[in-house]
């Protein structure tokens, strides 16, 4: 089936795109990534690929058309011929009215500035909505966040692009929703009746408590029985079993080591927020607590070299650019581990996990694979060493002893006898404190 091109939305408060030139005509063949056209807006310029292969076709704005976010533009067909369904309406370089454009005609929506689903990538055609951080009837200031965004890239915050109040929420957490979609709507003035709903459901503006009738003269009111609790609405979860939660978040857990799944496995609602992090930190806490009688008496082997040697090593590998120091540090510690290994570095800004095959540092490459051994690199923070006990794997972690390299390793019991342990971190000083022997 023909699949929509639309006029992307590459910033908060944008409103229309300015069509700079095509680089396809109708008719002509396309490949899912050639570029279609180049968009400008006020902050930039960049070029649109196509999301999927087939034939460009209803083409319905030119060179130099100001377009609607949102607004098709384009197809992309299954024959050059065309698509067989009406073009869409457009009238090219006409100015949009961005107020009342979308959800054209639902007189039920509250007047005022309409925030639109952003894309995030050239080929993104919906986004996830992770969560919002206000609720209908909030005023909101020039910069508040609004809203966290999900796609198959990216993470983001959106924050509003002016002041007002939550007059809508059109969208609800956990729902994919197309770009340029409106999802909230900020009015000037506190709204009356602020309406909350999911993205394509019939609006629900928040009902108004009625006046309750006066009691007939002389005589004394009833008591008011208690009134019936409302049954809260199931927490939004996602479907294909991604966890919901912030970016901050997300880094904070990576960081300390932490897994998400524990909030989900508790049954706690997503989406997840700092907030969140302390319980995170009980329920991970409780599992290693629980996971302990079974796991062995822990192991914790330390160890201090030089450490000159690796940095001039990662100096030669930053001009050479063949080998990163992030693969070759899981190159190390695969080959004291033991080949073919597969190795996650951690630094508080992301893991990486490697596949180490053989000891040649350029045949390590990135995977997916569940590590065997954690490799933790916390030389840029001002910590000396660790004792943080055994993991899900074993776990040697990198830090600075003064002008020295200082490695400890921890693991349990039954994942690493006392010989193997000693002779691994042994192999993996040795390498980092003269590497030419891992090398040669």
């Amino acid at each position: 089936m023909p699949r929509d091109v639309i006029m992307p939305a590459l910033g908060m408060a944008q409103d229309t795109g300015h069509i700079v030139a095509w680089h396809k005509k109708a008719g002509d063949a396309v490949a899912e990534g050639d570029v279609l056209f180049e968009v400008e807006t006020d902050k930039a310029t960049m070029e649109v690929e196509a999301a999927s292969a087939g034939f460009l076709t209803d083409v319905t704005a030119g060179a130099g058309a100001d377009v609607p976010v949102g607004d098709v533009i384009a197809r992309i067909s299954e024959t050059a011929e065309g698509s067989g369904a009406p073009a869409p309406d457009a009238t090219p370089g006409a100015a949009p009215d961005a107020e009342n454009r979308a959800d054209a005609g639902d007189d039920a929506l509250p007047e005022g500035h309409h925030v639109i689903m952003p894309a995030l990538g050239m080929a993104q055609d919906s986004g996830r909505l992770v969560g919002w951080h206000v609720a209908p009837g909030d005023a909101v200031a020039e910069g508040d966040l609004l809203f966290e965004v999900e796609t198959d890239k990216a993470t983001q915050e959106v924050e509003a692009d002016r002041a007002g109040y939550v007059a809508a929420l059109l969208a609800e957490a956990g729902e994919d929703v197309p770009t340029g979609q409106t999802i909230a709507i900020l009015s000037d003035t506190p709204p009356a009746n602020p309406v909350r709903r999911r993205a394509g459901a019939a609006p629900a503006p928040t009902a108004q408590a009625p006046h309750p009738a006066p009691a007939p003269a002389g005589k004394a009111a009833a008591p008011k029985p208690a009134p019936l609790q409302k049954p809260k609405a199931a927490a939004p979860k996602s479907v294909d079993g991604r966890i919901l939660a912030s970016p901050k978040l997300r880094r904070l857990a990576l960081e300390r080591g932490l897994d998400l799944a524990r909030l989900a496995e508790a049954g706690l609602p997503q989406p997840y927020h700092v907030k969140d992090l302390g319980e995170l930190e009980r329920l991970s806490a409780e599992a290693t607590a629980a996971a302990a009688p079974t796991a062995g008496a822990a192991r914790r082997l330390t160890a201090e070299i030089d450490g000159t040697g690796f940095a001039e090593l990662a100096d030669w590998l930053a001009e050479t650019g063949e080998v990163s120091e992030t693969a070759a540090l899981a190159g190390f510690a695969g080959a004291a581990l033991g080949l073919p290994a597969t190795v996650a570095v951690a630094r508080p800004a992301g893991t990486m996990r490697f596949a180490v095959p053989t000891d040649r540092l350029g045949d390590v490459t990135e995977t997916e694979d569940a590590p065997g051994l954690v490799l933790r690199d916390l030389r840029g923070t001002p910590l000396t060493g660790v004792a943080l006990g055994p993991e899900a794997a074993p776990t040697v972690t990198l830090t600075r002893a003064g002008p020295r390299l200082a490695l400890s390793f921890e693991c349990s019991a039954d994942q690493m006898t006392p010989d193997a342990a000693i002779a691994f971190l042994t192999g993996l000083s040795a390498r980092l404190d003269e590497p030419l022997r891992h090398l040669l």
